[in-house]
């Protein structure tokens, strides 16, 4: 299926993500409807579906899928694209630095104690440890 350029992305329907290879179709009335189990995949079609605006009700008949069940999946949809859309708070660099300055701070206290204990003549080590 071709689109025009003046086109929005947003209009897109289930069919033409089917069209484009992005997700596989739908699995017909009722055919995984004894089946127990899903594939991510499968799930993505459907929810897809939901999505682009076709009716619960609908949907969940058609595939023998109950509403709740489909209402799980596109909660779980929207909270992981939501998820990936997020600012990346847990970039390697900012642990690194995260560590980093976690370690200063307690290298600054450490110093701050030895001057404290040298400016009462205690010297940086405690009594009766040997210098090694």
């Amino acid at each position: 299926m071709n689109h025009s350029g003046d086109e929005s992305r947003n209009s897109r329907t289930s069919a033409d993500l089917v069209d484009e290879g992005k997700v596989s179709a739908a699995p017909a009335a009722g055919e995984l409807a004894g089946s127990r189990r899903w594939s991510a995949q499968r799930k993505l079609a459907v929810v897809s579906r939901l999505l682009a605006g076709e009716s619960l009700e609908l949907v969940s008949r058609e595939i023998g899928v109950p509403l709740f069940q489909l209402e799980e999946w596109r909660d779980k949809a929207i909270a992981g694209m939501e998820a990936a859309l997020r600012p990346q708070k847990d970039h390697p660099a900012e642990r690194k630095l995260a560590e980093a300055q976690r370690r200063i701070g307690e290298m600054a206290m450490e110093n701050e104690l030895l001057r404290d204990r040298c400016r009462r003549g205690l010297g940086p080590l405690a009594p009766g440890r040997s210098q090694k």
